[in-house]
């Protein structure tokens, strides 16, 4: 019997507590406010993060290629000084200098040279004003980022010879094509034709900006409509991820002969992979995270402490209940317990509350704007259990105080 009376109190307690929450509602509800608007400030500002982390880390992968580094005549730059000062006097990036990399880095599997612009896609009466058009090498072929839904890719041959060939994206297809089938149709890209031999699949939308509203053609074709004097990105694959830092250093050094640098002079381009471009996305979004989860803490403060005064007021209004149950036989722990258990109730069912709402704006926001958000099963565990620690930490003076009192003074109060 003794061993269950531990576990026969709290339930005890338990029940006392809601039982109580339950006949004070208007009380209740007032008392945790701070703590749901906290938890739900918890539960969204979390699946926003989140959410956009995942899409940004999607897209990045997708642009940068997993696997694989770039090289552009401007590397990451943190302001526009430094990057105008960079496209002055680094020099342009070309197909000889890919052909650089070829030749003297022998850990580099593919090289693929890639140029990107703005420009109108027509196909009879419909239109696309800026649609991204990006030309490849035949080395794109290597790459696991380009990939058709419908139709082929591009034939290396057909790269080589600048045919008039092109893949188009999903948004593309929709758009101009509707539910007829594209392949094999004429389009006008910059008022030059190309034949439709590919669609992509459907890859969606970053922040309301559609990923899908693209044509790919060789890039001989880019520069004829574009012109050739544009600075060319530098697609690398090593032979193994493995070899990716070893790669990197490789494809330097070819880049540093070619361009006749001397040892004390600096890289005059710039060179990433996909985790460098995510390192400074993931430390943006860290220290806006940060902030956030600060003014929540200090919200669950601030409701921590008005539970405790309303505890307080308990007390007070139970000193007869508690003189009662203490000359009955109650003991200090029992009434440690049933405050502290009234307490954490109060604090958790605002947590839980709070969990709902939080749920329902991220769910709101996603569905009403272009921010993408996923609600983390660990956030909300987060969040209760926050409240649950607040609830236990400020109800823990209010019961030792009610615990304390004398059961002859507690008795004679009015």
């Amino acid at each position: 019997m003794s061993e269950h009376a531990p576990h026969a109190a709290f339930l005890e307690a338990v029940y006392l507590a809601f039982e109580a929450v339950w006949s004070h509602k208007l009380r209740s509800v007032l008392t945790v406010l701070g703590n749901i608007v906290a938890v739900t400030a918890i539960i969204a500002v979390v699946a926003l993060v989140q959410g956009m982390n995942q899409s940004v880390t999607t897209a990045i992968v997708s642009e940068a290629g997993a696997g694989a580094f770039q090289i552009r005549r401007v590397g990451i730059v943190t302001d526009e000084d430094e990057a105008e000062r960079a496209r002055r006097l680094n020099p342009r990036v070309t197909l000889e200098d890919a052909a650089a990399i070829r030749e003297l880095a022998d850990t580099v599997q593919a090289v693929m040279a890639q140029a990107e612009s703005r420009g109108r896609v027509v196909y009879r009466d419909k239109e696309l004003e800026r649609a991204r058009i990006e030309g490849v090498s035949e080395d794109f072929l290597s790459f696991s980022s380009y990939d058709v839904e419908r139709g082929r890719l591009p034939t290396r041959a057909e790269v080589r010879r600048k045919r008039p060939v092109a893949v188009v994206g999903w948004g593309v297809a929709d758009r101009l094509f509707g539910d007829a089938d594209p392949l094999d149709k004429t389009v006008k890209i910059e008022g030059v034709h190309f034949r439709v031999i590919g669609v992509s699949e459907k890859k969606g939308a970053v922040f309301g900006q559609s990923q899908d509203e693209y044509a790919v053609v060789p890039l001989g074709a880019f520069q004829k409509m574009f012109g050739s004097r544009r600075s060319l990105a530098l697609i690398v694959k090593p032979h193994e991820p493995e070899l990716m830092e070893q790669a990197m250093d490789d494809a330097a050094v070819a880049l540093r002969i070619r361009r006749q640098l001397k040892p004390s002079t600096e890289n005059n381009f710039g060179m990433f992979t996909s985790g460098t471009i995510l390192a400074i996305w993931s430390a943006a979004t860290s220290g806006i995270f940060a902030v956030l989860i600060g003014v929540v803490a200090l919200s669950l403060v601030v409701g921590g402490i008005v539970i405790m005064n309303i505890m307080m007021m308990v007390v007070t209004e139970r000193t007869r209940e508690i003189g009662l149950r203490k000359a009955l036989g109650a003991r200090r722990r029992d009434i440690i317990w049933q405050i502290l258990a009234e307490s954490v109730t109060l604090s958790t069912v605002g947590g839980l509350v709070g969990s709902a709402f939080g749920f329902a704006v991220a769910t709101a926001i996603e569905r009403s704007t272009p921010v993408p958000a996923t609600v983390e099963p660990w956030s909300v565990a987060l969040g209760v259990g926050m409240t649950a620690v607040v609830g236990l930490f400020f109800g823990l003076y209010p019961a030792s105080r009610a615990a304390s009192l004398s059961p002859i003074e507690a008795l004679r109060s009015e």
